[in-house]
């Protein structure tokens, strides 16, 4: 029996899975992947003016902020949603939560990971998950780490797509059509209530990059039709038996 297939995305705050990279959470669900989302933080304190500004407590922010992700999750067809609640700017992992985000990607075993640029001036939150994200991946391939453990083999990172592209340092190599689920993604993203001013923003934003996949793909010989697409920029060397 085939080994069940798995992916990890290592979310800052508890939106950004969706709007970056949920249509490939829905492919992959799709076509049978288990894929579990960690969201390090709701987001609470940075990423929720609207609520704030509506004169919501910082508690019930945090609980709608959950149910917006924990819906948005169900539409895409994750199959587990870890919710760390571990503040946001800043944000903060002490060292057991590095061992529990380790524990995690030993558990999942995934064959492939997804998380943010390396770089964003903008919202240092982001760049600091995906620092975490490299180490606790290195710490999970480690046979020192807690040994008898099943250890990590060698996922692919990827990178999904920050806000302002340009500023980033962030250059794509990939480029996903995830128009068979892109009713799915926009579902997701209204759920994200309290940030509406995104919804259509992550529209056009796949919309571009469909023209980047089509454009990619063969252009005018031939490109494949795309409506719908997310990029991404992977970390390691992809291995492969022929071009």
């Amino acid at each position: 029996m085939a080994a069940k297939k798995t992916a990890l995305v290592i979310s800052a705050h508890a939106a950004d899975f969706v709007w970056r990279c949920g249509g490939a959470i829905a492919l992959h669900a799709q076509k049978s992947y288990d894929v579990t989302v960690v969201c390090l933080s709701f987001g609470e304190r940075g990423e929720t003016a609207k609520l704030w500004k509506e004169g919501k407590t910082l508690d019930q922010i945090k609980g709608i902020r959950r149910q917006e992700a924990e819906a948005a999750a169900q539409i895409l067809g994750v199959r587990h949603l870890d919710c760390f609640d571990l503040g946001d700017y800043p944000l903060h992992l002490d060292e057991a939560d590095k061992m529990r985000l380790v524990d995690v990607i030993r558990a999942v075993q995934p064959a492939f990971m997804l998380s943010h640029s390396q770089y964003d001036p903008y919202n240092t939150d982001h760049m600091y998950t995906t620092r975490i994200a490299l180490e606790a991946r290195m710490i999970a391939q480690a046979w020192g780490h807690n040994p008898g453990e099943d250890i990590l083999g060698a996922p692919q990172l990827y990178l999904f797509e920050p806000h302002q592209t340009e500023q980033m340092g962030w250059k794509p190599d990939l480029f996903l059509d995830i128009s068979p689920v892109w009713e799915r993604k926009r579902a997701a993203m209204e759920a994200m209530a309290g940030q509406v001013h995104l919804w259509d923003y992550y529209t056009r934003v796949a919309q571009q990059r469909a023209n980047h996949f089509k454009r990619n793909s063969g252009g005018m010989a031939g490109g494949r039709d795309c409506a719908y697409a997310e990029a991404f920029q992977s970390v390691f060397p992809r291995t492969t038996d022929e071009l």
